[in-house]
């Protein structure tokens, strides 16, 4: 029987990766948004688009060479769950793309990007994962990334065009996107915490999206649209504060964990890591405003400029190893040792 197709290799292993890309990338832009770094957010945007646009033509590309092989390659062992990762994550940095669009005030293409992500959700949200109950790594929480992504942006455009149908839309994919986070929980690994290479992040990624979510929707109320009752503000405000400082909670422990269990290697999915250290931020900067929170204002944005700091090394990773023509995964040895 013949290998795998390069389009399946590629996708599996490179896929879910280059889609946190894009995620880590515009939820900068979003966050730089919020604390007011209108030039450095465009900047992100820009990079975050072109990024979106390479990985799409290029699966699109291979996608087509492998043909009718495709179908019959996605049913080997561990295939499948690749493609649906990186189909999920692929939804999640769609609706990022438009949350950040959105506030650069292009709701037009924010609403196109909104109709691509709910054309794109449900197929991979429903398939069913590979391996029986076996514990997983961090992508397990994609189907939760991918439904709270919609939600920001349904949330984000219910506020911009004064829509409730899509604020009460969004509502129900912010209470679903928890459901999928519990049963996520129930079958990540957490040995992941002292051997993950990356990807485990999105444990706190996920929340961070959640809460800022929840925040989002706190803000799409309005005297206009009187989305919400006093009960209806007061839960969502409690459930907010919580996901966040849970959120708050496993940055701190998963940041720990990198000191206690060092893991110098280079790999690839450091790019989930990123946009965890991004979103947690961003969400700060969110819940600061929809609950006034001052003191927090300041907080979310150093958490930011971290994950700044955190995406030019990623950046720098990542060219180096383009360059050296290195596989995922693999550190990027200098010439000089080999």
């Amino acid at each position: 029987m013949p290998g795998p197709s390069p389009s399946v290799a590629w996708w599996a292993q490179r896929a879910p990766a280059a889609s946190a890309a894009v995620l880590a990338t515009g939820t900068l832009s979003v966050g730089l948004e919020l604390a007011g770094y209108e030039v450095l957010s465009r900047i992100a945007l820009v990079l975050a688009c072109a990024a979106w646009l390479m990985f799409a033509a290029d699966f699109t590309l291979r996608l087509l060479r492998a043909g009718t092989r495709w179908r019959a390659y996605t049913r080997r062992p561990g295939v499948l769950e690749s493609v649906t990762t990186a189909a999920l994550t692929t939804v999640a940095a769609t609706a990022v793309l438009g949350t950040a669009f959105s506030a650069a005030g292009s709701q037009a293409l924010a609403v196109m990007l909104l109709v691509l992500a709910v054309l794109l959700w449900p197929v991979p949200l429903v398939l069913v994962p590979q391996g029986g109950e076996r514990r997983r790594p961090g992508t397990v929480f994609a189907r939760c990334m991918a439904t709270q992504g919609l939600a920001v942006l349904g949330a984000t455009l219910a506020a911009a065009e004064s829509a409730d149908w899509l604020a009460h839309a969004a509502l129900v994919l912010f209470w679903l996107g928890l459901v999928l986070y519990v049963l996520a929980l129930v079958r990540f690994d957490v040995r992941q915490v002292s051997e993950g290479t990356g990807d485990h992040w999105l444990a706190g990624g996920a929340l961070a999206l959640s809460a800022l979510a929840g925040a989002r929707l706190i803000s799409a109320d309005s005297a206009r649209l009187y989305l919400w009752n006093e009960d209806d503000r007061d839960v969502l405000r409690t459930v907010t504060v919580v996901l966040l400082v849970l959120a708050l909670v496993c940055y701190a422990v998963l940041l720990a964990a990198e000191f206690l269990w060092p893991r110098p290697r280079h790999d690839v999915r450091r790019w989930a890591t990123v946009f965890t250290w991004a979103k947690t931020g961003t969400a700060a900067l969110a819940v600061a405003v929809a609950l006034d929170v001052s003191w927090l204002d300041g907080f979310g944005e150093a958490l930011l400029w971290i994950a700044v700091a955190g995406w030019l090394v990623a950046a720098a990773w990542t060219a180096a190893s383009a360059r050296s023509g290195a596989p995922p995964g693999r550190r990027v040895r200098s010439r000089a040792r080999r």
